[in-house]
């Protein structure tokens, strides 16, 4: 069999990977001209580095990173409101809570592909299906042929464009500033991932290796607006300059060309990834929202999965429908779980804020592990 991918970020990454593994010729066809050290932070739980490991390559990517031991949620005055300790279920599903810079997890996964297996500087114009085939056209002119095509090209896919033009990302309501810093010289708690839900937004931090910093804001404000576009490292240190006095120095520090801005937005899912001989993969497939950090999580496992189902059922046809069953509801849960989670935190009128925060400050930590368990619980 021969697969083409389009798009070289973590999912098509991993999934080339998982069919290199088992001698499945498969090329990475991605649109940057060159690679570069983009991106901010990334969190992979315990589904992430069960997949990663897999794959064979959990020990390379946690060399690079830091696993943590809670993931804690503070009021604008540093009043926790949740502190969940992440080590019992990082002790019963391996590691867990785990942040990486992006572009060192990108680093990694591309060192695990065959030489000549990624080509750059190939943006996808379109595909066909002709016969037993699928043909991918480039906007240079140029196409290559497969006998399955996997869509892993992100949130606006030309590939789902084309085939599902209906399907398009939704807004969240909120826009969101992302970067790595070194420490500006301010205390953090380096065991924690650490997010401040306030009323002028919502702020989170995690340490990564070599003193560095991953930061977040999430703000609510209309889609595309100029303004957010506009904010700097100074003016965001400002909007949040009355929470603890860490995160504006951290928000500060960042230089105006580390900063990387997005509007949030997901889709909703979809019932169907499988077109033919096209398999809609990662974000392409099923963007969700970042508030669970199932992102990158959900597309490993989206790559572990379909190299079983091709490895285990050689009728192509039969492997894509067993790759949607075992998909489709999983990822769809994780869309609604994770947009719901977003919306409560990004909540800004006085007495709803005040009946969450208790509420969460009210629910047993044993209640909210379980709550998260069911995402460790891989089917692979």
């Amino acid at each position: 069999m021969k697969v083409s991918i389009i798009g070289g970020g973590i999912g098509g990454l991993c999934a080339a990977i998982a069919l290199q593994r088992q001698g499945i010729e498969a090329t990475v066809y991605e649109a940057a001209p060159e690679l570069k050290p983009v991106g901010a932070g990334v969190g992979l739980a315990a589904n992430a580095i069960q997949g990663l490991q897999r794959l064979g390559v959990a020990a390379d990517v946690i060399a690079r990173g830091k696993q943590l031991e809670a993931l804690v949620i503070f009021d604008e005055q540093g009043n926790i409101i949740s502190n969940m300790d992440t080590r019992p279920l990082s002790r019963k599903y391996g590691i867990n809570n785990f942040v990486i810079h992006r572009a060192d997890l990108h680093e990694v996964l591309h060192q695990q592909l065959q030489p000549g297996s990624l080509v750059l500087d190939k943006r996808c114009a379109g595909i066909t299906q002709p016969g037993e085939q699928v043909q991918v056209l480039f906007t240079d002119g140029t196409q290559a042929t497969a006998d399955l095509l996997i869509a892993a090209d992100g949130i606006n896919s030309v590939v789902r464009q084309q085939l599902l033009p209906q399907s398009k990302p939704r807004y969240a309501g909120y826009t969101c500033w992302r970067g790595v810093v070194e420490n500006p010289g301010v205390t953090i708690n380096r065991m924690i991932s650490a997010e401040t839900w306030a009323p002028q937004g919502r702020v989170g931090i995690a340490p990564l290796q070599d003193n560095r910093v991953y930061w977040y804001a999430c703000v609510n404000a209309p889609q595309n607006d100029p303004r957010m576009q506009q904010m700097t490292p100074a003016d965001l240190a400002s909007h949040f300059a009355d929470l603890p006095a860490a995160i504006p120095a951290i928000l500060a520090a960042t230089q105006p060309e580390q900063l990387i801005w997005n509007d949030i937005a997901d889709l909703k899912p979809l019932k169907h990834f499988a077109y033919g001989r096209v398999l809609l993969l990662g974000d392409a497939a099923h963007a969700t929202t970042p508030n669970m950090g199932q992102g990158a999580c959900q597309a490993i496992e989206d790559a572990v999965v379909l190299g079983q189902c091709l490895q285990q059922e050689k009728d192509l046809r039969l492997a894509l429908a067993w790759y949607e069953k075992r998909r489709l509801a999983r990822t769809a849960k994780v869309i609604r779980l994770s947009r719901l989670l977003g919306d409560v935190s990004q909540w800004q009128k006085p007495l709803l804020r005040y009946t969450r925060n208790m509420v969460f400050r009210a629910m047993p930590k044993t209640v909210t592990q379980s709550q998260m368990e069911w995402l460790y619980q891989v089917d692979f």
